[in-house]
C-alpha cells in the first residue's frame, strides 16, 4: 500500500517549538567541508535533519553509508529511492579517516536499506566499525541499521563486530506500517532488536518512532510495553515533520506537554534512558546520551546487586 498525501486539507501550521535557526556557523561550514573531501555522506543532509546546523556546528555528523539510493520507499523519509550503485570498497576507510578527523568522541553510523545485496550491507557495516575501531580507537560507536528482512546471518555478522550501541528504529505504531513503512515488518524489527540482545548482552539497544502521524496515545504505550519486551534498552521519540508535499501528511504536532507524559511513561515501563521532544532524532545528542546510558546502567546493576545482598542477608 502507497500512502497518498491528502489534498483536500491544508498543511497544519508548525508549533513555535518546532522551529530551527538556519546554520551559519564557522563549525557547521568545517564540518561540511571535511564530509565533502572525503565524499561522504551524511543523513543529516539526505533526510533534511531539522537539527543539522546545531550538530554540526558541535562537529556532530551522522554518516551515511552503503550509498544514498535506498531500496524502500517509506513515506516519511526523505532519502532517494531507486536502484542504488555498487558498494565503494574504499568507504570505510574513509569514514574511519573522517571520525578521525571530527575528534569525535561518539559516532553514529547509518545507512539506506540495501535489499539488492545478499548480506543487506551487513559486511559492509562491520567494516565500517573495524575502521573506526583502527582509525580512531578512543571512539565510541552507535549504528542505525536496516531491519536486513530475509538477510539470513547479516545481524550476526554486524554484532560480531561489536558496535557499542545498536539502534534500529521502529518508525511507527503497527496500525500505520502499512501506509508509513509499507516494506518493513513490525514484529520483524522487534526480534531484531531482541536478537542482538541474545547474541551479545553488552550492546546497548535503541529503537525510536515519530508522533504526528496518526497514531494514538495508547498505541505508543503498546510499543514502548513491545520494546521492554524486547529488552531495548533507549527509546526515542521525536515530531514528525513532512520533508516534501509528496511525503505523509502531517496529521498533528504533539504539545510538550505530550512529550513529557511520554518520556515520563517510557521511564515508568523500565528504558534506561527515554528522549522525547519535538527535535529528538535518533542521533540527537547521541554523545551525551550514550554517557547517560553507561550511568543508568550501572546505577541499575548496583541496585540490582543491593537487593540481591539484601534478600540474601534476610534470608541467612
Amino acid at each position: 500500500m502507497t500512502y497518498t498525501p491528502t489534498k483536500d486539507i491544508l498543511p497544519l501550521k508548525k508549533p513555535d517549538w518546532i522551529r530551527v535557526k538556519a546554520p551559519t556557523s564557522k563549525e557547521y561550514h568545517e564540518t561540511a567541508a571535511l564530509m565533502r573531501s572525503l565524499k561522504l555522506k551524511t543523513v543529516c543532509e539526505e533526510a533534511a535533519c531539522p537539527n543539522v546546523g546545531e550538530c554540526w556546528s558541535k562537529k556532530h555528523a551522522t554518516m551515511m553509508i552503503l550509498g544514498d539510493v535506498c531500496t524502500r520507499a517509506c513515506a516519511f523519509c526523505n532519502i532517494k529511492t531507486g536502484r542504488p550503485d555498487l558498494l565503494d570498497p574504499h568507504e570505510p576507510e574513509r569514514v574511519g579517516k573522517g571520525v578521525a578527523g571530527l575528534g569525535l568522541s561518539h559516532v553514529v553510523i547509518t545507512s539506506v536499506d540495501r535489499d539488492d545485496l545478499d548480506d543487506g550491507g551487513a559486511n559492509h557495516f562491520a567494516e565500517v566499525i573495524r575502521q573506526i575501531r583502527l582509525q580512531s580507537p578512543g571512539t565510541t560507536i552507535e549504528i542505525l541499521t536496516p531491519d536486513f528482512l530475509r538477510k539470513e546471518g547479516a545481524l550476526e555478522i554486524v554484532v560480531a563486530a561489536r558496535p557499542d550501541v545498536y539502534n534500529h528504529n521502529l518508525e511507527t505504531v503497527p496500525r500505520l506500517y502499512p501506509s508509513v513503512r509499507p516494506g518493513a515488518r513490525y514484529f520483524h524489527s522487534l526480534r531484531l532488536l531482541n536478537r542482538v540482545k541474545e547474541l551479545d548482552p553488552t550492546i546497548f539497544t535503541k529503537s525510536g518512532i515519530m508522533v504526528g502521524l496518526g497514531e494514538e496515545r495508547i498505541e505508543v504505550l503498546q510499543v514502548m510495553d513491545d520494546l521492554r519486551a524486547a529488552d531495548v534498552d533507549f527509546m526515542t521519540i521525536g515530531q514528525y515533520l513532512q520533508p516534501t508535499p509528496k511525503h505523509h501528511d502531517v496529521m498533528a504536532y504533539a504539545t510538550l506537554d505530550q512529550f513529557d507524559d511520554y518520556a515520563k511513561m517510557g521511564r515508568g515501563k523500565g528504558f534506561l534512558l527515554v528522549a522525547a521532544s519535538p527535535l529528538t532524532r535518533s542521533s540527537y545528542h547521541a554523545g551525551d546520551d550514550f554517557a547517560q546510558l553507561r550511568a543508568a546502567r550501572l546505577e541499575r546493576y548496583a541496585t540490582e546487586k543491593n537487593n540481591y545482598s539484601g534478600t540474601a542477608h534476610a534470608n541467612t
